[in-house]
């Protein structure tokens, strides 16, 4: 692997959208740390690009629209015979990861999680049945199975949070060897930086950043404008909450009232502009999985976050009990402190550019990255060989997925002859 440049495809589930979605922040960061060890990257993705999506050929990053179920892949991979596959989510892995396997057999193959979708799933299920959620809940869901068969299959899964490392690690049977924790990864601010950064008295207010194509989102959108917000606002008449969010549908725009603070902004191009000046990011999430990007580009800023276990699950900001709240009355209370005490804001400033610079440093995560896979190359064989439920289910994978994939690209074949001859005849 020293001796070449590594080919990585990087398959997408969507097109990056750094600008509006925490997923595409993930995924910039791991082509940044490919371009930084000189790897050539082709990403390719069948979903159709948005006016969000990233240009990523400013990157020198070669970008290719594939189709599913389509043989026309097979082709394109055998001729970039990369070194590399990166899955992005497991419902990629569903889609593309026996193709993968089948012509390429010798290509490390790459999940990056983005979060457990498993997880997400199953507490959101959980929360609106009214079921308490549990391990088992979680275990008995059809998506967990999925996911996990679609972990096993890959010689490594990137996992983003140290609770989900550990979740996986009790109530799975995934042996560690397949699994990586690598969260988001910030540079560390210089002394400019952070003198550039705007205090106290030149802030004012308080938002909420979130995509509207996130479930979690809006459900923490509904309960600020319910439970929460009318709390804050009681309080502090002049204050207002400005929601921020790509993709919001008509029942969040609908919420949209002036007259009590609430204003639903919609997307901003550069969303850092605005967390830069507020005063407090509110992070309600009742249910959700991963880390929450905008917990993190609101510290990196010092934006001080108030937020619920939820927001902060697995990151060292769940210690931070001055901004942590159990339910409404107890996050409108945190949140009106920390807007109102000076000393009490400075204070969750600084902790929170510390928790960034102490806990999420890029330089050695990526050296440590690298590491992994020059080892994982090196042993490939090896790694596989112990690996027998993966060998196991890949196996069936291969066999199933290429028939039904066949079944359906003939049949759409032959309703594209038939459409043909319709017109022609």
């Amino acid at each position: 692997m020293e001796n070449k440049v590594p080919e990585v495809l990087y398959i997408g589930y969507t097109w990056p959208e750094p600008e509006a979605t925490a997923a595409g922040v993930r995924t910039l960061q791991l082509l940044n740390f490919f371009k930084s060890l000189k790897y050539k990257i082709t990403l390719c993705s069948a979903a159709a690009k948005t006016p969000h999506s990233s240009s990523l050929e400013e990157y020198d990053i070669d970008c290719i629209a594939i189709k599913l179920n389509h043989d026309s892949f097979d082709k394109l991979i055998a001729e970039i015979n990369p070194a590399i596959v990166v899955f992005d989510r497991f419902l990629t892995e569903e889609y593309f990861g026996w193709r993968v396997a089948d012509r390429i057999p010798s290509a490390i193959r790459i999940l990056d999680t983005q979060d457990l979708h498993s997880l997400r799933h199953s507490r959101e299920k959980a929360l609106k049945k009214g079921t308490i959620f549990s391990p088992e809940f979680w275990q008995m869901q059809e998506i967990t199975l999925r996911e996990l068969a679609s972990i096993y299959r890959c010689d490594l899964s990137l996992v983003i949070s140290k609770f989900e490392m550990d979740w996986l690690k009790t109530y799975s049977s995934i042996d560690p060897s397949l699994l990586y924790y690598l969260p988001f990864v910030f540079d560390s601010p210089d002394a400019a930086q952070k003198n550039d950064i705007p205090d106290y008295v030149s802030r004012k207010d308080f938002c909420f950043v979130g995509n509207g194509k996130h479930s979690p989102n809006i459900d923490a959108i509904n309960f600020l404008k319910e439970d929460i917000w009318p709390r804050i606002r009681n309080v502090l008449p002049e204050a207002n909450l400005h929601i921020y969010g790509a993709y919001f549908p008509k029942k969040i725009i609908d919420l949209h009232q002036p007259e009590e603070g609430f204003y639903i902004k919609g997307w901003v191009k550069n969303v850092g502009e605005v967390l830069q000046n507020i005063r407090v990011n509110l992070l309600p999430l009742r249910f959700g999985a991963g880390l929450k990007g905008k917990l993190f580009q609101a510290a990196s800023l010092g934006t001080p976050s108030v937020m619920t276990a939820m927001g902060a699950e697995g990151t060292p900001f769940a210690e931070l009990n001055n901004q942590l709240g159990t339910n409404p009355e107890d996050l409108a209370e945190k949140a009106i402190r920390l807007y109102n005490e000076k000393g009490q804001w400075d204070e969750a400033k600084q902790s929170g550019l510390k928790l960034l610079k102490d806990e999420f440093g890029k330089e050695g995560f990526h050296t440590a990255l690298h590491n992994t896979l020059q080892d994982l190359y090196q042993n490939l064989d090896s790694h596989r060989h112990k690996n027998l439920t993966g060998r196991m289910l890949l196996h069936h994978t291969l066999g199933s997925s290429r028939y039904l994939s066949k079944w359906i690209s003939l049949k759409q074949q032959m309703n594209q002859k038939g459409l043909d001859e319709s017109i022609t005849g």
